[in-house]
């Protein structure tokens, strides 16, 4: 059974960073596409980087430039740091698998997410 345990949220000041990790349990996960979601207060999950097993990054216009999405396949952990973060970066951040999905993906629940909040 897979487990998802993000950490690393915490209140920070406009312009500051955070280091986001995602540790994985239960599978390895060096064949999967990986990614970051966040779900600002009242809305849904959206995505917002995404890696893929070869290491490919991609992001929503939202972050790109700011977030870098990473991978340790050894350490079976997944990355986000975030810089120059602004007030609409507010949100609890999720990870989960990426947008390509392989048969037998064991990737089937959220975990808890780590609130990350933006504000003076």
């Amino acid at each position: 059974q897979v487990r998802l345990v993000e950490s690393g949220g915490g209140l920070v000041q406009p312009g500051g960073s955070l280091r986001l990790s995602c540790a994985v349990f239960g599978t390895e996960i060096s064949r999967y596409d990986m990614a970051w979601y966040r779900q600002p207060p009242a809305n849904e999950k959206y995505l917002i980087a995404n890696i893929t097993s070869a290491g490919t990054t991609t992001y929503d216009d939202l972050v790109k430039g700011r977030f870098t999405i990473s991978r340790d396949n050894a350490k079976n952990t997944i990355y986000l740091q975030m810089n120059n973060l602004k007030f609409e970066d507010t949100a609890v951040y999720f990870c989960n698998s990426g947008v390509r999905h392989l048969a037998g993906d064991p990737f089937t629940s959220w975990g808890q997410g780590t609130q990350v909040t933006v504000s003076s």
